[in-house]
């Protein structure tokens, strides 16, 4: 997401591919691929996105993947790391938190090999999922012709996958709310927003241009409204205010601001008061990478009163959370071994997930929520290349057996 993406030059995907696999994604192109390798038809079945449900001990545990970011060929350490954070965490729900892939598909069909990698690990553990978009997910269209809607058929095509065509008429793609009912099927006991929080901005506002500002998007005021009227229109269904978290990728202004606790202070002193206001854990190896317009969000979440907290990732090497005003603001870090981290031999060190413990018993129900990292479960730190082939999908499996 960094601006350092934007500095690379000829990265290890281009190099790649002016080789051979070059020619076989032209060839593949130039041969058209056909219509249904672009949905999983094997788990194409309906989904109730309300079968989540807390556990009988009233507990229901999420895991936050975020900026997986890689294309057909990706770090088998990111797998490696997903499957293994499932295995110990065992969670009930995980969301692949924004650019879940990137550049470097030249083909649909590379497009559903790269979104297969990250969906395997779920699908192969049937644990229900869902994702949210970042700013690199349609980084491959121009070369693949899916866009984040197209995409968004594949993932929703998945047995476990959890995601709908997202809300009509307002900014985004999949925008969308899952609640989670209590151990006794009787009421909603906690709600999940996943939110788009968009690309880049816009090139002109009003014949003025953003050169100065940041560059990335943000939230818009549809979809603040919608969040806030849609919070309203829960409250009165269940007669109180559901307990909630929100997932979006490009952080708020109010990320930067608690980080200082200050709008303008921007010293040691400035953060040192910050961690002791906010409470704030965890590390901050960049700027915020936030839009140059403050969505108001914030606002309208501290009116509300229901969300709990709002996590993003898009920041590669920030992994840290506080308490804002009663609201808390987080990082998931980066579980991609693909793309950039920190710097020389740390290169991999942040590499992580995020877990969110929930108890109906208590009164937030969020009870506590923490990071772990790769170097946790004695996965390769070592800063180079470990791509590998994409593995198999379900139809190629199929046809494997008939052969068979």
């Amino acid at each position: 997401m960094s601006n350092q993406d934007s500095q690379k030059g000829l990265n290890r995907r281009d190099f790649m591919k002016l080789g051979g696999a070059t020619t076989l994604a032209l060839t593949l192109g130039s041969a058209g691929i056909p219509a249904d390798l672009l949905v999983n038809t094997a788990h194409a079945e309906a989904k109730d996105n309300f079968k989540l449900q807390f556990n009988s001990d009233g507990k229901f545990k999420v895991v936050q993947f975020n900026d997986t970011q890689d294309d057909e060929r990706i770090d088998r350490r990111t797998v490696e790391l997903m499957e293994k954070v499932l295995d110990d965490e065992k969670p009930d729900f995980v969301v692949l938190n924004g650019d879940n892939i990137t550049g470097g598909c030249d083909t649909p069909l590379e497009m559903r090999q790269a979104i297969n990698n990250v969906a395997q690990p779920m699908e192969q553990r049937g644990i229900k999922w869902a994702i949210t978009y970042g700013n690199h997910d349609e980084d491959s269209t121009p070369n693949s012709g899916l866009d984040e809607k197209d995409m968004l058929e594949i993932y929703m095509s998945y047995k476990y996958n959890l995601n709908t065509p997202g809300v009509k008429g307002i900014t985004g793609t999949g925008n969308m709310n899952l609640l989670i009912q209590n151990s006794k099927k009787k009421k909603a006991a906690f709600n999940l927003w996943l939110l788009d929080s968009g690309r880049y901005a816009p090139k002109k506002i009003a014949d003025q241009d953003f050169k100065g500002y940041p560059t990335w998007d943000w939230l818009r005021f549809d979809q603040v409204s919608w969040y806030y009227e849609t919070s309203k229109k829960l409250e009165k269904q269940f007669d109180y205010k559901v307990p909630s978290l929100m997932f979006i990728h490009i952080p708020l202004w109010e990320h930067r601001f608690m980080w200082y606790a200050s709008v303008d202070g921007r010293t040691d002193d400035h953060h040192a008061n910050a961690v002791k206001k906010h409470n704030i854990v965890g590390e901050r190896n960049e700027t915020e990478s936030v839009g140059p317009i403050n969505s108001g969000m914030f606002s309208a979440m501290l009116e509300r009163g229901d969300v709990k907290g709002v996590f993003c990732g898009h920041d590669h090497v920030n992994t840290y959370v506080g308490n804002y005003y009663g609201i808390l603001l987080g990082y998931a870090g980066n579980t991609g071994f693909g793309t950039y981290g920190l710097e020389g031999e740390e290169r991999n060190r942040l590499r992580g997930a995020r877990i969110f413990n929930l108890d109906e018993n208590t009164d937030d129900v969020l009870v506590e929520t923490h990071m772990v990292f790769a170097k946790d479960y004695g996965i390769d730190l070592t800063a180079d290349d470990q791509s590998i082939d994409p593995a198999p999908l379900e139809e190629d499996k199929k046809k494997e057996k008939v052969k068979r």
